[in-house]
């Protein structure tokens, strides 16, 4: 791997979600096959809170905590069982998921990795971040679309809340 490539990052956009779990793994790989390095990066937003409720610790702080750990968390269990020799940064930071991911990938060499959403044959919806990514950023843009598992447990949680509304519905009709 030279030099060149070492300077060159691959930014991924990590929620927690599945989607952005299997974008980290997408971005595993191409820094792999480029000798890029990897930062994952974990956009919070702070929730506001009745300061006169005295808690005693700022609530922005116990936040920004439990995020650092929650992609410390991550970034072990999908890289920590395979020697892949990439160097992997983290950081975590209050704001814009969108804007701030773009404001972190903001050379023309970079790659900007960011789970893609769904697509559903009578509705496509594409996750906010990735519209905003897709038309902001300057760098590439890979959106990763969700695992088939995914959206067979959607599938399958759709099939069963029709089940019991038709069951309730049924349930009235005879009664």
């Amino acid at each position: 791997m030279d030099s060149a490539s070492q300077q060159q990052r691959i930014v991924v956009g990590i929620s927690g979600s599945l989607n952005s779990l299997v974008a980290l793994r997408r971005a595993g790989t191409e820094a792999r096959l480029t000798g890029r390095r990897l930062l994952a990066v974990m956009v919070w937003r702070p929730h506001v809170t009745d300061p006169r409720a005295g808690t005693g610790r700022s609530p922005l702080k116990g936040t920004r905590t439990a995020a650092m750990s929650l992609l410390k968390d991550i970034l072990n269990d999908v890289f920590a069982a395979s020697d892949h020799g990439v160097p992997i940064g983290g950081l975590v930071i209050s704001g814009n998921a969108g804007r701030t991911l773009v404001q972190i990938a903001n050379k023309e060499t970079d790659l900007l990795v960011v789970g893609a959403g769904h697509h559903r044959r009578l509705r496509r919806r594409r996750s906010p971040v990735a519209r905003y990514c897709l038309t902001h950023a300057t760098c590439p843009v890979l959106a990763v679309p969700p695992p088939s598992l995914q959206l067979d447990l959607e599938a399958l949680t759709r099939k069963k809340r029709l089940l019991h509304t038709m069951a309730h519905d049924i349930s009235h009709l005879s009664a």
